[in-house]
């Protein structure tokens, strides 16, 4: 009897809900042994049984609310078992496991997989060269980038392994297309604009994910796409679609069936207000592939980065175009992002490095004299910070008298200049505007420094080289010019 209560003492002693807290003031001055020990045990027990605990936090609670105490989230208090364990009860599970096998790396069972290609060469590109199977691949971006069509045109292209898979004997699958968001009859509808449905497509309605697991260990497709992960429901965890409990649960089951299956998953996540996928950061760490599709709504262009690739490089970039038609591949995006340029004061070209490739963008300045007592320093497409630094570096070190101007930088094409090799641009197109004459076709490339010297950028040879394939045979670098001054001569 003593040992039963001094295990009920040692459990409930390690709990910090309000219940255990009780329950130590009313016993710690009973020193007395219980009557029955079973009466103990059911006392312990009706403590884990009652408890609530947040699915968000793992904070407990012995009293249901609508909101957790501890993280202000609502919703998410569940009642079962608490998870506390005592000391001893952890080291007897950490040091009960079984030894198992290991593999050499050079064994066919973990030989290197084979990939499938897209047929969409910019997202192959992205990929490292086509899908591995069994790999989880996550494509976030903003509603109404894109997601949707972009999958929509890799359900249309993709085929199995050699077009030769099948499904016990029966009917070829080469894509499950899971959607929680349209109906089968919308679906259809976006098949339909972009060309038709394929006979090998199978179509499935959003359902627990334990049910979905079980269709792709059953029908075994070439490939299985989920729009979108946050529409999903579990039966085995109690939660709202999309809460972060939920999405991780139905990640991990949707894992273990991808790597059982070997069948490539693509799912589909939802970005927030501050940019995370499917809330912070709750599935990047556990996908094989995190694909962010980029772009300006209100612009045709979009590009494709891979934030992570276990299976490939980073540094590869997709661009495509969105038409009536879907989204299209640009081949030659320098092309694509000069073709209307107008010789205008304020407009200079820069090379950029997206990735690995190297593209030609058309920077445009606008100044004019300020209406108020403090000037205007505004950007699209590039940082604002940088400019009003860069303005400053222009009316000190180049002479350029700025204090009483407005000045604003454009990007064309909805693109983002993150890069310092784009300073040497946008001061030449500051001082384009400014004086009010046109330059004529000059790529300009370099960064400038706060003593008004020019400094050397990467990959310069390859900004070059692309300059000169599109015709563009003025070049201004670092090896030109030293100083922001001698863009004034």
């Amino acid at each position: 009897m003593s040992s039963s209560r001094d295990w009920t003492k040692t459990v409930i002693s390690s709990l910090t809900t309000p219940g255990a807290e009780r329950w130590k003031k009313r016993h710690q001055a009973d020193s007395s042994p219980p009557s029955n020990p079973s009466h103990t045990s059911i006392a312990v027990q009706t403590l884990f049984r009652d408890m609530f605990t947040c699915s968000h936090c793992d904070a407990q609670s012995l009293k249901w609310a609508g909101r957790c105490t501890e993280c202000g989230k609502w919703g998410t208090l569940l009642e079962g078992p608490g998870q506390q364990r005592s000391a001893s009860q952890s080291t007897r599970s950490a040091t009960g496991g079984t030894a198992r096998k290991s593999a050499a790396l050079s064994d066919e069972a973990t030989a290197h997989a084979a990939r499938m290609t897209t047929h969409i060469g910019e997202l192959d590109r992205v990929l490292g060269g086509g899908v591995v199977a069994g790999s989880l691949v996550l494509l976030s971006g903003e509603p109404g980038i894109g997601k949707s069509t972009l999958v929509a045109m890799l359900a249309r292209g993709f085929k199995g392994t050699n077009g030769t898979r099948k499904t016990d004997g029966t009917e070829d699958i080469d894509v499950l297309y899971v959607s929680g968001e349209e109906s089968a009859s919308q679906l259809s509808g976006r098949f339909a604009r972009l060309g038709g449905a394929p006979t090998s497509l199978r179509f499935l309605e959003a359902c627990p994910v334990e049910d979905l697991a079980a269709t792709i260990e059953k029908e075994k497709p070439a490939l299985a796409i989920i729009d979108s992960i946050q529409t999903l429901t579990a039966s085995g965890v109690d939660g709202t679609a999309g809460s972060p409990t939920l999405v991780r649960y139905a990640t991990s089951i949707l894992m273990e069936a991808a790597k059982r299956t070997h069948v490539p998953l693509v799912l589909i996540g939802q970005v927030t207000k501050d940019g995370a996928v499917a809330g912070p950061k709750t599935l990047e760490h556990l996908v094989d592939v995190v694909l962010n599709l980029e772009g300006d709504p209100s612009h045709a262009l979009r590009l494709l980065r891979a934030s992570k690739n276990r299976f490939g490089a980073t540094d590869e970039v997709g661009v495509f175009e969105m038409t009536s038609e879907g989204l299209t591949t640009v081949e030659n995006p320098s092309a694509k992002f000069l073709e209307e340029r107008a010789s205008v004061p304020g407009s200079v070209i820069t090379a950029a490095v997206e990735g690995t490739r190297v593209f030609l963008m058309e920077v445009q300045a606008l100044v004019e004299k300020s209406a108020y007592g403090t000037p205007v320093r505004r950007a699209s497409g590039f940082d604002n910070n940088r400019l009003q630094m860069l303005t400053a570096i222009l009316s000190k070190r180049a002479g350029l008298q700025l204090g009483d101007q407005d000045v604003y930088v454009n990007v064309i094409g909805g693109m983002a200049l993150r890069e310092p090799a784009a300073d040497l641009a946008v001061c030449a197109a500051i001082m384009s505007a400014h004086r009010g004459t046109a330059l004529s076709p000059t790529v300009f490339v370099g960064e400038v420094g706060l003593g008004g010297e020019v400094r050397s950028v990467p990959l310069l040879d390859r900004r070059i080289s692309e300059a000169k394939r599109m015709g563009v045979n003025a070049v201004v670098t670092p090896k030109t010019i030293k100083s922001i001054g001698e863009l004034m001569r």
